[in-house]
């Protein structure tokens, strides 16, 4: 793969905020996903980022491969003794053939070359293995900052987000998916945060990040007066919840 047409890394400029401020997924998701596989011996988690999904499934998996493109991401997930982490891209993993019981793709399947990617997870799985991906949508919070939030992300940073936003903001329901899809139970995650933890995860979005390099500021700026309107004490938690949406399917097995 050439630097030509090496997927784009949208995110190891702000790795340590990433990091910090991305919120990590409910316990009950990987349980789901325990129940559903064939074995749970070894699991592969694409696109691992920091390792937020990854530590999960050493929860239930012997032995948990995370990968990113972001090597600067890798570098700060956290060392478990079942996770063995590396950089490498989505579309050529490097993993043995027929090794992992289960595929997942926490937060990233959009931003993969479809079909490489596809091809690649059919190769690592095991027959009757799951390939599971999930996304969380736009955040809900009260009404007041639900809307600014939605303004924020449609208006004021709306041009700057990359094209394959699209899929997130869709919820999945139409990405292209290899296998029949297994039905997921409803899930979502959920936070107490402060005023500025929330700020910080909005500069942690990649239309944040490209609007600040071209125009050379902080995009959340025009969110501080109307945040401190609709929140006045920047220390007293609120409610943030993110709806998830999963797409899963099993690879045929041998007698399929």
């Amino acid at each position: 793969m050439t630097a030509e047409n090496m997927p784009a890394d949208h995110f190891s400029g702000h790795a340590a905020d990433y990091a910090r401020y991305r919120p990590g997924y409910p316990r009950a998701l990987f349980d789901w996903l325990a129940a559903i596989v064939p074995a749970t011996d070894t699991a592969w988690d694409c696109g691992c980022g920091n390792g937020q999904a990854t530590t999960a499934l050493a929860g239930h998996f012997l032995k948990v491969l995370g990968t990113d493109l972001s090597a600067e991401q890798v570098a700060r997930a956290a060392a478990h003794p079942r996770i063995d982490y590396r950089a490498a891209p989505a579309e050529r993993s490097g993993l043995a053939a027929g090794c992992c019981d289960l595929v997942t793709v926490a937060q990233a399947l959009h931003w993969f070359d479809f079909d490489a990617f596809y091809r690649e997870a059919d190769r690592v799985l095991k027959p009757g293995g799951i390939l599971a991906a999930w996304t969380y949508t736009l955040l809900r919070s009260e009404p007041g900052i639900t809307a600014l939030v939605e303004d924020f992300h449609g208006r004021v940073i709306g041009p700057w987000w990359p094209a394959e936003r699209r899929w997130v903001d869709r919820g999945y329901r139409d990405i292209p998916f290899p296998y029949p899809a297994i039905p997921a139970p409803p899930f979502e995650i959920r936070l107490r945060w402060t005023r500025d933890d929330l700020l910080a995860y909005l500069r942690t979005w990649s239309a944040s990040e490209r609007y600040r390099k071209e125009r050379g500021e902080d995009p959340t700026n025009v969110l501080t007066a109307p945040l401190e309107a609709l929140w006045p004490d920047p220390m007293v938690p609120k409610d943030i919840v993110w709806p998830i949406a999963v797409r899963a399917g099993r690879k045929p097995g041998r007698d399929e």
